[in-house]
């Protein structure tokens, strides 16, 4: 009987990241800072591995309060209301990651670029295994439609973000 092992997020070891373009010029980066994630395999390549992530949208860190707090406000993410957004793979086949992104009640299905760094054993006994994910999203395929343009014609904020993740899992035993 196959037996499957469970893997959670090592939160130290990982940062849930996003960037998006400011007025086509310049590109702000923001991480959320509370955020969950768990994956459960078959085998030692992780392939059809099933995971699970969520982040608490309150959570928001752009280096930048005003800008933060508007990101948790109705005009976005509209965090009172819709506080977590949620991950759910439907498939992990080599290098492609596919599943289901939820922000803001909105499900659409997503493809993401997956860098499996292997499996490696901590000073502590610990068995890791980390990811680099990346792939990008129209921020208004999930009502986050808020926008503005400058007195030049500039956009203020792009709708393609970029998702850049860099995760360490630890196994469970």
């Amino acid at each position: 009987m196959k037996t499957s092992t469970n893997w959670t997020i090592d939160k130290v070891h990982s940062e849930i990241a996003f960037k998006v373009k400011h007025m086509m010029i310049s590109t702000v980066t923001g991480h959320f800072e509370d955020f969950e994630a768990t994956v459960k395999t078959d085998d030692e390549n992780f392939n059809n591995a099933i995971i699970a992530f969520s982040a608490k949208t309150a959570s928001i860190n752009t280096k930048n309060k005003d800008r933060d707090s508007h990101l948790e406000s109705e005009d976005f993410f509209n965090s009172e209301k819709f506080p977590e957004i949620k991950f759910v793979s439907k498939s992990l086949d080599g290098q492609q990651l596919i599943g289901d992104l939820t922000i803001r009640e909105v499900t659409k299905e997503i493809t993401l670029n997956v860098d499996f760094n292997g499996v490696a054993v901590d000073p502590y006994g610990q068995t890791k295994a980390g990811f680099e994910i990346n792939g990008e999203i129209n921020r208004k395929d999930f009502n986050l439609t808020w926008s503005a343009v400058t007195e030049a014609g500039s956009v203020v904020v792009s709708d393609k973000v970029k998702l850049v993740i860099d995760a360490q899992f630890t196994k469970q035993s």
